[in-house]
């Protein structure tokens, strides 16, 4: 048993004085506990989850132009997601999920890292995105065209061991040609897909930026809304009346607009900038309609990095949620979203998935930053 030693605890449930116990990837103990056969003095400093990123791509590494990677070999993309598994972990991110990688790569990433291979968090995945035939993301997505051909794209991803099914209900910012708050996907299709998840009992996430694309989704049952850069009033109340989750990337256009001649193309920045200017407003109707918010940063795009991941709970405060709502957000909102009643308390029984650090995450989302140690499934990782 190794026990972290007279830290405060904090996570959604508040904050206390108390030691945690592991033994093997499980927390046995939250409280006065005793001596344990290995110790962690983490005085003077608070025990929290380890972070959970809703939305990340492991085969992209934020380069400027992301579809040079069209060039490169799956084997190439493989070692960049080996590396940037190491770079989430070590920075505090104690589970992914991978919404659009080719094949089978991110799938394949998380049996390594549960089977030891690879130092990583643990890795929920999409397999590939179902996207119109030359949509947002075709060079890396399963394009495909009505609701027959989409039910069958998602079954495919089912039969991979997807853990959610995820699709490009409108157009993106990244890809040359997309508009990106164009409908792309019809309801039709849109409600193929989630029939078809729903056989398995498995989640949903719809890229969708606009607002038509994004209540055609809201409507079809998505679970969860990535980006929702246009979101309004109207849309924000339908997701929360629909219980629809919102995945918002602020790290995702942030990184866009504020590397201007860098070399990111043109078309993206133009329509990041726009993009950018409505996006503020979303999350003032969120907030307003109560729409439940899980963190998620769209890592792997231009400038946003792996082990910069904890950057996006300052981006949420920034646009209005306190530290303790993203806290909330990255932790067991995120868990929610994702299916895991395992993970996002520092709480007996959970899995121990943990960080250690010298600030309050609570009151200072900048806490997140350089953790001191991180347990990924009770292993020390850093």
């Amino acid at each position: 048993m190794h026990v972290l030693k007279n830290g405060t605890v904090v996570d959604a449930d508040g904050a206390r004085e108390a030691d945690v116990a592991i033994v093997d990837d499980e927390i046995v103990a939250v409280g006065e506990v005793g001596r344990g056969d290995t110790e962690t003095d983490v005085s003077g400093q608070f025990v929290a989850p380890g972070l959970i990123d809703s939305h990340v791509h492991l085969m992209m590494d934020g380069r400027p132009d992301v579809a040079t990677a069209q060039d490169e070999s799956d084997f190439d993309h493989t070692y960049i997601a080996a590396a940037n598994l190491r770079k989430a972990v070590e920075a505090g991110v104690t589970t992914v999920r991978d919404l659009g990688a080719n094949g089978t790569l991110a799938l394949d990433a998380g049996h390594a890292v549960a089977e030891g291979r690879l130092v990583g968090p643990r890795v929920l995945a999409c397999g590939e995105n179902v996207v119109m035939t030359g949509g947002h993301g075709h060079w890396f997505g399963r394009e495909a065209d009505g609701p027959d051909e989409v039910r069958r794209a998602a079954r495919e991803q089912l039969k991979r061991g997807a853990d959610v099914i995820k699709c490009m209900a409108t157009g993106g910012v990244l890809t040359e040609g997309a508009q990106t708050g164009a409908p792309e996907l019809t309801y039709e299709e849109l409600e193929a897909l989630v029939d078809a998840a729903s056989a398995k009992g498995v989640p949903t996430a719809a890229h969708a930026h606009g607002k038509e694309g994004l209540l055609n989704a809201v409507d079809a049952g998505i679970t969860s809304i990535e980006h929702g850069t246009f979101m309004d009033r109207e849309a924000a109340e339908a997701m929360a009346a629909g219980g629809t989750y919102w995945v918002p990337t602020a790290a995702a256009l942030k990184n866009i607009v504020e590397n201007p001649g860098s070399g990111i193309p043109q078309s993206a920045m133009a329509k990041a900038t726009e993009a950018a200017e409505a996006f503020a407003s979303s999350f003032d109707h969120a907030e307003a309609a109560g729409v439940d918010i899980a963190m998620g940063t769209d890592a792997g795009t231009p400038f946003n990095r792996f082990d910069n991941i904890a950057d996006e709970l300052s981006y949420m405060v920034e646009f209005g949620m306190s530290p303790e709502a993203a806290l909330e957000a990255a932790t067991v909102t995120a868990a929610r979203l994702c299916g895991l009643d395992d993970t996002g308390r520092v709480a007996e029984d959970y899995r121990a998935d943990l960080v250690v650090l010298d600030g309050n995450p609570a009151e200072d989302a900048d806490a997140w930053q350089d953790p001191s140690a991180v347990f990924a499934a009770g292993d020390r990782v850093a």
